[in-house]
C-alpha cells in the first residue's frame, strides 16, 4: 500500500489543501494565503507580523516562539508561485489531488509542501521546553527575483533577536544543499532613429547594434569557462540571452529593440567584469557610431533582479546538524537560485533542505510525494526535539 496524506494527521491535510488553493502567482496577491497563516498562528497564541509591500497588495510574515534571546533556527519559505498559463495539466492546479502517492498543485513542491509541514509542527515547537527560539519566515515574489524577502530581511536584521542559522525549504529531495550560484538579470534598451528601409543608412537600426551587444555577450561568456569550481554544475559562470523584441515592419528602420540577459555567477567570482565590459562596449563603441547618424540615439541598461551566490561550509556545525535532521549526509549544490543567499549575506547561516524536487516544479502536474513530506516531517521532530534538549 502506497503512502498516503492519510497517514498525516488531519492538521496537515487541511494545511496543505488550503495553501494549494490560494492563487499565489507572482502577478496576483498573497494576502490572502498570509492572513491564513497569520489566523492559524493566532488561533495558537503565536503573534505574526506583516511586512507589506509599498501598495499593501503583498506581503512576508514573521513569527518567532520559545526564549526571548538572540540566536535560534528560521524556517523560511516563499508564498509565490509561477503561472500554469500554457501548460497542459491533467488535474486542476490550484486544488490538492492525491494519486498513488504523489500531491499534485501549482506550489506543492515549490514549496507549499514546506510550509505546510512547518505549520502543522508549530503546535508541537510550541508545547515543547525550547532553549532557543524558533522563527518562522514566508516571502513574497521571490520567483520573479527574490524581492519580497528584502525587507522582511531587513525587518529581522534590526532585531535584537535575530536568528543565527536558517534552513530555506525548497525542494532538494530532503537533501542538504550548501550552495548555488548568484544572479543578475539586465534589460538592455537600445534607441535608434527610424527611417524608411529605402534610406536605411540615414537610419540607425536597433535592432542591428542590438545584434552587435548580443554577439559581445556571447564573447565575453566563453572566458568565465576558465575558472571551474566542480561543486557546480555547469561548473563556471555563464552569460546568455533569452528574450529580445524590437521593429514594427519590414520597411521601416526599427527605433527600438531591448533584450533582456542574464548572468549566473559562481560563488566569490567577480560577476562585475563582464557586465562592465559589455556596458563599456555600448558607451564607448557602439553609441559614438550611432550618435553620428543621430544624436538622440543611445543605449542604457537596466537590472531586473539580482541575488547573491549561497555557499555555506558543509562541515560547520550548522550544516552537520541539518544533515542528522534531515537524515541525509548528501550534501551538494542546486542550478536554482533561493532566498539562501541574501540570509547568509545577512549573517544568518543558511542550508536549503526541502520536500520535493525542482525537476517537478515550474511544470505542468507538479507534485511532491507523501513520502517526501513524511522525510519533511521527521526532519522537523528531529529539529523540535534538539531544540528541545
Amino acid at each position: 500500500m502506497s503512502d498516503s496524506l492519510a497517514d498525516f494527521s488531519p492538521s496537515l491535510q487541511h494545511i496543505f489543501k488550503k495553501l494549494l488553493q490560494f492563487d499565489t502567482v507572482s502577478r496576483h496577491s498573497n494576502i490572502a494565503l498570509i492572513r491564513f497563516i497569520e489566523s492559524y498562528l493566532n488561533e495558537l497564541g503565536i503573534a505574526s507580523q506583516l511586512i507589506m509591500n509599498d501598495e499593501k497588495t503583498k506581503a512576508n510574515l514573521y513569527a518567532r516562539l520559545g526564549p526571548k534571546t538572540e540566536g535560534g533556527i528560521m524556517l523560511s519559505g516563499h508564498t509565490d508561485v509561477v503561472p500554469v498559463d500554457g501548460q497542459n495539466w491533467t488535474v486542476d492546479p490550484f486544488k490538492l489531488t492525491e494519486l498513488d502517492g504523489k500531491c499534485y498543485g501549482r506550489g506543492s513542491a515549490d514549496m507549499k509542501g514546506f510550509i505546510a509541514c512547518v505549520l502543522e509542527s508549530v503546535p508541537r515547537f510550541k508545547e515543547s521546553n525550547l532553549r532557543l527560539p524558533l522563527h518562522l519566515a514566508f516571502s513574497y515574489d521571490e520567483e520573479i527575483g527574490c524581492l519580497g524577502v528584502r525587507s522582511l530581511i531587513e525587518h529581522i536584521h534590526s532585531s535584537p533577536e535575530k536568528p543565527a542559522m536558517c534552513i530555506v525549504g525548497e525542494p532538494t529531495n530532503m537533501e542538504p544543499v550548501y550552495g548555488h550560484k548568484g544572479k543578475v538579470a539586465m534589460r538592455c534598451n537600445v534607441h535608434g532613429h527610424p527611417c524608411h528601409s529605402a534610406y536605411a543608412p540615414q537610419g540607425v537600426n536597433a535592432i542591428e547594434y542590438a545584434a552587435k551587444l548580443v554577439n559581445k555577450l556571447s564573447d565575453l561568456a566563453e572566458p568565465l569557462k576558465e575558472h571551474q569550481d566542480e561543486r557546480f554544475d555547469p561548473p563556471y559562470s555563464t552569460l546568455q540571452t533569452g528574450v529580445i523584441k524590437g521593429g514594427t515592419a519590414l520597411n521601416i528602420v526599427p527605433e527600438h529593440c531591448h533584450f533582456d540577459l542574464e548572468m549566473r555567477y559562481l560563488p566569490q567570482a567577480d560577476h562585475s567584469a563582464s557586465l562592465n565590459a559589455l556596458q563599456d562596449y555600448a558607451k564607448n563603441t557602439l553609441e559614438p557610431k550611432m550618435q553620428s547618424v543621430n544624436a538622440n540615439t543611445g543605449i542604457q541598461f537596466e537590472v531586473l533582479a539580482s541575488y547573491p551566490p549561497l555557499l555555506t561550509d558543509p562541515q560547520s556545525d550548522f550544516a552537520q546538524w541539518v544533515a542528522n535532521w534531515s537524515n541525509s549526509q548528501n550534501f551538494g549544490t542546486v542550478a536554482f537560485g533561493t532566498e539562501g543567499g541574501l540570509f547568509d549575506e545577512a549573517g544568518v547561516a543558511t542550508i536549503v533542505c526541502g520536500p520535493g524536487s525542482m525537476e517537478q516544479g515550474h511544470k505542468p502536474d507538479e507534485f511532491v510525494s507523501v513520502e517526501q513530506l513524511k522525510s519533511c516531517h521527521h526532519m522537523l521532530e528531529n529539529l523540535r526535539h534538539w531544540m528541545s534538549e
